[in-house]
């Protein structure tokens, strides 16, 4: 009964505090205490802020307001200023930080646990910071450890600069087989592998300019859905880790940030402890599954979600050639049932997740067209681009 206390003591003369974390569907989520009230929250690199928090839980007047900015675009939201924050038996120092305030009704059903909102890179700025995915905790170290001294391997362990740009992400460099590099974020908040654009692809050699994808899907962000499509890239250098070939989603719009080519995500973070220190710019990555690539997951290519104009869980695309597509369901149907799992206010991400299974595993749907029920198996299929094989220069 006395270990916790004696552990707890190690750690403090350690100088070190731990924070427990839990790893729900492609995210990791923390409990927190901000200005006196808890919430549960989505660890989010990808996000330069402090807190984003559903707007039912009331932590104050309104302060001002944020502009905030996703893969795609911008848009405003409410600020409330931070004025405590804590995370398990550590003492966030939030000195400037606000709290955006905004509604944030389907998170739990996108991560299928409980979430409250997100907590962003702001949080952790100051501190030496690890990431431990293999025990679901943070470690927060005092500022004396440096890990730009420590000696990588470059097998299992490694050792990344940020680049000196991106104040409010974590920047560094991703290249490709042909020596081309992007600049890539790492990003928990991405639930992929890696999130990029078209023009992207087409800039670096890896996609033919002009060639359209085939397989065009709706991915969520921030602002809203957009059109994306997936590619399996070849081995390349990730952040300096040799990583196997992996399935990336690409988005079919241009970048709304000119310095950055899009983010890698917790399919290829899950894989690592990763030890922040964002002053002294250097990233540490300890490989633990020994994996570093990822497989295409196989689907439906079918997409939608709640309407509130008509309070039904409707679609809202379907894939040209896939299972769905070819089963004849249509852009409008209303989905009552999937596996016999009734679906009230099913959210985007919820009935993505319900969608996807190993390939040719069938799934059941119950859907409604003009008031007529129609029933129907389908069986999951990878709907993945393939890159053209590079030119060959005689």
């Amino acid at each position: 009964m006395l270990l916790p206390a004696i552990s707890a003591l190690v750690l403090a003369q350690a100088g070190l505090t731990e924070v427990p974390f839990r790893v729900a569907d492609s995210a990791l989520i923390v409990d927190a205490v901000v200005n006196g009230r808890k919430a549960s929250l989505m660890f989010d690199t990808g996000f330069g802020g402090s807190v984003v928090l559903s707007d039912t839980i009331d932590i104050g007047p309104p302060s001002g307001t944020m502009t905030l900015r996703d893969f795609v675009g911008e848009f405003q939201a409410k600020t409330v200023k931070v004025k405590t924050l804590q995370l398990g038996h550590m003492a966030i120092e939030a000195s400037g930080m606000q709290v955006v305030q905004q509604p944030t009704r389907n998170m739990s059903f996108g991560y299928n646990m409980h979430t409250d909102g997100i907590m962003g890179l702001e949080v952790i700025k100051k501190y030496v910071t690890k990431f431990d995915f293999q025990n679901q905790k943070f470690v927060f170290y005092p500022k004396s450890v440096d890990i730009s001294q420590r000696k990588p391997d470059n097998k299992t362990t490694f050792l990344g600069k940020l680049l000196p740009i991106g104040n409010d992400s974590l920047e560094m460099l991703v290249t490709a087989p042909n020596g081309r590099t992007m600049v890539m974020a790492l990003d928990t908040g991405n639930s992929f592998y890696a999130t990029t654009h078209k023009d992207v692809l087409e800039r670096v050699g890896l996609w033919p300019s002009g060639q359209s994808a085939k397989f065009m899907r709706l991915s969520g962000i921030a602002s809203g859905a957009v059109d994306s499509w997936s590619v399996r890239m070849p081995p390349m250098s990730v952040f300096g880790v040799p990583a196997q070939s992996s399935v990336w989603s690409v988005i079919d719009l241009p970048s709304s940030a000119a310095e950055s080519d899009g983010t890698i995500g917790f399919e290829f973070l899950k894989n690592f402890n990763i030890t922040v220190d964002f002053e002294r710019r250097r990233v540490w990555f300890e490989n633990f599954t020994g994996k570093t690539g990822s497989e295409p997951t196989a689907e439906l290519g079918l997409f939608g979600g709640y309407r509130d104009r008509t309070k039904k869980v409707q679609v809202w695309r379907v894939t040209p050639g896939s299972p769905a597509d070819i089963a004849g369901i249509k852009e409008g149907d209303e989905i009552l049932s999937v596996n016999e799992e009734n679906l009230s206010g099913t959210s985007f991400r919820r009935l993505d997740t319900l969608m996807e299974g190993p390939l040719g595993s069938k799934v059941r749907l119950a859907i409604s067209r003009g008031g007529q029920l129609k029933r129907y198996e389908l069986e999951r299929a990878y709907l993945v681009n393939e890159l053209p094989p590079p030119t060959r220069k005689d």
